[in-house]
């Protein structure tokens, strides 16, 4: 490796820093693209989430889709502005379904909770059902109130891009820094020659 360097050294000093800046000026627009690309397919995806969820379609595919793409492309945060809300995916028709089901879950146990009252008070020889009785049974017995509780893993998610990736755009990001890096030390060290030769 230290018997190439000097040929390395070579070769760098045969490109011209026009040839690098227009290298360099190549692979800003390939990255700009390739982000923007990046991007634009993250909205797609996620717009399908919404759509499932809306439609009520599988919903896990279209939520995997879009986390196996955010996980492996940068530039695909899925916030947007300073006022986002957190976490950015929420699903409005998946938490309207479990909220209804929950409510029906409930409304069913407090059903057969009252039937159970007035078996109970029956039995226990109050043949007119009074309300006291019936509400006695309910409060010992753990009537369901309407506090529904969902899991917010149900129907919120946050998936977090990587700062780089081995895609288009990253690789080419990279030969941005990297010709950045070569074209300001082919530039600094043509000038520290250049002070040394003088004309």
């Amino acid at each position: 490796m230290i018997k190439l360097m000097p040929k390395i050294l070579k070769s760098f000093w045969k490109i011209s820093a026009k040839t690098l800046l227009i290298l360099l000026i190549i692979s800003s627009l390939v990255c700009v693209v390739a982000l923007r690309h990046n991007n634009q397919t993250m909205v797609k995806l996620r717009a399908a989430v919404y759509a499932a969820d809306k439609d009520n379609k599988d919903i896990n595919v279209a939520l995997n889709n879009l986390r196996q793409y955010v996980y492996g492309h940068m530039n695909t945060n899925l916030s947007s502005g300073n006022n986002n809300i957190k976490p950015p995916i929420q699903l409005k028709y998946t938490y309207q379904r479990l909220s209804e089901a929950k409510q029906n879950q409930l409304q069913a146990a407090n059903q057969k909770l009252y039937a159970d009252a007035q078996s109970a008070c029956r039995a226990a020889g109050d043949i007119s059902f009074d309300t006291a009785c019936v509400q006695n049974y309910v409060v010992n017995h753990g009537a369901k109130g309407a506090d529904i509780n969902i899991p917010v893993g149900l129907y919120q998610f946050d998936f977090v891009s990587p700062s780089w990736s081995p895609d288009l755009a990253g690789w080419s990001l990279a030969v941005t820094v990297l010709l950045s890096v070569a074209l300001i030390t082919k530039l600094g060290l043509t000038q520290l020659r250049n002070k040394k030769n003088p004309i």
